[in-house]
């Protein structure tokens, strides 16, 4: 589903005269849109009849004026007839007929009902989810992580329902594609309205004070509804869980580990994503290794340690890597193999390290701290630069300084630091800063965070190598939930999910079904019977009643799941 409506959704902020404002008030996009296609068929009928009229009058031997035309179709079609000009055969007689029926036709049917969906429309939010709805998912908050989620929920063709207790919010919402619910948070009823006992999920995404009063709104109706709550402070993970919730993500720790993971200034070990049915997905750095430079046939990775390199992560760029794919300092490996086989690769490679010398962290914030923590657990050293000292209070190896102060960054390090992490959560302040680091050297590496996922782009082009949204990793931790670990995201874009093989691929090979050359889909490995086996050769077959492991960019899997939605 393509983006309409951004988070957050910008109101007009010009000065707009009181004419243009009441008709906003009193009609959406939407609404409008269906307004414009009304009067473009009118025009084209009008403009149709009048060229029908002049020539079927000239038949008869009569010649009007062009307006004289559009004259006697607006007063046939809607039937007031004046009687002063009027065809003198049957063929005209005929014609006449069919206006004034069509016009009859504009008049009484579309008209009014257009009319009526114009400008009630918008009122009509629901309460209540449709009768009998069942399997569905609830959502309590439109916010970063929910735009890019509901994208996600119509690819994979899931019901959702977005609670607001706005009539305003909800209009605007419900004009711009997302399926939103009237409703109070806090009120029992209105999760009883939305068919609480017969949902999916609940994926409150709130502050943290109001997902707790929503966790225990929805335990007065239900108890056995699973409920995913987000909470931003590291306190709220026990009392989100005391308040019923069955799984609670906190964002703030997954993305500063994260954060930390992607730098190439750290060690050399694969560091594990996920995995499925006993095939595991890890990422490791090739900077300082005996990788760099060399082509991935000359690596003999599968032969040395049986695993499979499946993609690869140079700065802001991911690719599916050929033989001759060449492996650079940058380079990022995402790869797959069994659990002996990524413990060989580990003892290849554990006894390099990249750097001594400090990383910078920008920003002393909650994701700020868990970089340092997890940097501290792999004996990593670091420098926390913040501006705010009540933030830099308790923090280890910090600098109270202005980061964008490019005296200070000297001082601090940055002219020999092999990464900088921007952990601030402003998203401009993100932009501004990459762009100066960039613009002071060439060969950092440049990590940042995003709240919003339209700043993703942003930050690349300012000059981060890598960046990791709020709203990707809320949105995939949820999807994998309701795919029950089938879904995995790699990196901004990128995702290795499993699926059931498409009919059309039994029996075929790799090779024949060129998913690779076709779409932009790797084949990772193919399941049967809930055990995983690592693809080595194109000729592998596809077997019947089993899972195939995908690797592949937005774009690959939106094709895929259009081309076989239907047989998986």
């Amino acid at each position: 589903m393509k983006r309409i409506l951004q988070y957050p959704y910008r109101r007009f902020k010009v000065l707009r005269s009181r004419p243009l404002f009441f008709l906003e008030r009193m009609m959406s996009r939407r609404n409008a849109l269906l307004l414009v296609r009304l009067f473009s068929l009118f025009a084209f009928v009008l403009a149709l009849y009048s060229t029908t009229f002049h020539y079927m009058m000239l038949h008869e031997g009569k010649s009007f004026h062009w307006f004289v035309g559009v004259y006697w179709t607006l007063a046939t079609m809607t039937t007031v007839g004046y009687g002063d000009i009027v065809f003198s055969t049957v063929p005209g007689y005929v014609f006449s007929v069919f206006v004034i029926v069509s016009g009859i036709f504009f008049l009484l049917v579309i008209i009014p009902f257009t009319l009526i969906q114009l400008f009630q429309s918008t009122a009509r939010v629901p309460r209540e989810v449709p009768l009998g709805m069942r399997g569905h998912i609830i959502l309590t908050h439109y916010g970063p992580v929910t735009s890019v989620l509901i994208e996600k929920l119509a690819y994979y063709s899931y019901p959702y329902f977005l609670i607001t207790s706005n009539l305003q919010e909800a209009s605007e919402l419900r004009d711009h594609g997302v399926r939103a619910i009237l409703g109070d948070l806090d009120d029992a009823e209105t999760y009883e309205q939305l068919s609480v006992e017969h949902a999916a999920l609940i994926a409150s995404t709130h502050d943290d004070v109001t997902n707790t009063t929503i966790i225990h709104a929805v335990r007065q109706k239900s108890e056995s509804i699973h409920i995913l709550a987000t909470a931003t402070e590291q306190e709220s993970y026990n009392i989100l869980l005391a308040a019923g919730a069955n799984e609670v993500l906190t964002l703030d720790e997954t993305m500063g580990q994260s954060l930390a993971r992607r730098t190439i200034a750290g060690d050399a070990i694969a560091h594990p994503l996920g995995q499925f049915d006993g095939l595991f997905i890890v990422e490791a750095a090739a900077c300082a290794t005996p990788l760099v430079n060399k082509k991935l046939k000359d690596t003999n990775l599968r032969k040395i340690t049986g695993v499979t390199v499946i993609g690869i992560l140079d700065g802001p760029h991911f690719h599916l890597p050929t033989p001759d794919t060449v492996i650079s300092k940058q380079s990022i490996l995402v790869i797959a193999g069994n659990q002996s086989s990524i413990a060989r690769y580990n003892e290849l490679f554990c006894i390099y390290n990249s750097s001594d010398d400090p990383i910078l962290i920008v920003g002393a914030g909650n994701v700020g701290r868990w970089v340092a923590r997890s940097f501290d657990e792999h004996g990593l050293d670091y420098k926390v630069l913040e501006i705010n000292p009540q933030k830099a209070l308790n923090v280890a190896n910090v600098i109270v300084c202005d980061a964008a102060q490019t005296d200070v960054l000297e001082k601090s390090g940055f002219n020999k630091a092999p990464a900088i992490i921007i952990a601030t959560h402003n998203d401009d302040r993100n932009i501004y800063l990459a762009t100066l680091y960039r613009s002071l050297r060439k060969d950092i590496q440049i990590i940042s965070r995003a709240t919003s996922e339209r700043s993703v782009s942003l930050l690349h082009r300012a000059g981060c190598d890598i960046v990791l949204s709020y709203a990707s990793f809320g949105s995939n931790f949820i999807i994998n939930h309701l795919k029950h670990g089938t879904y995995l995201m790699l990196s901004e874009g990128v995702d290795v999910f499993k699926v059931k093989t498409p009919s059309s691929f039994i029996g075929k090979t790799i090779d024949d079904i060129q998913l690779r050359e076709t779409i932009g889909c790797h084949v990772v490995g193919i399941s049967t019977e809930g055990k995983a086996e690592q693809i080595t050769s194109g000729e592998t077959r596809f077997l019947p009643n089993s899972e195939i492991i995908l690797i592949a960019d937005n774009t690959g899997e939106a094709k895929f799941l259009k081309l076989y939605g239907r047989e998986i």
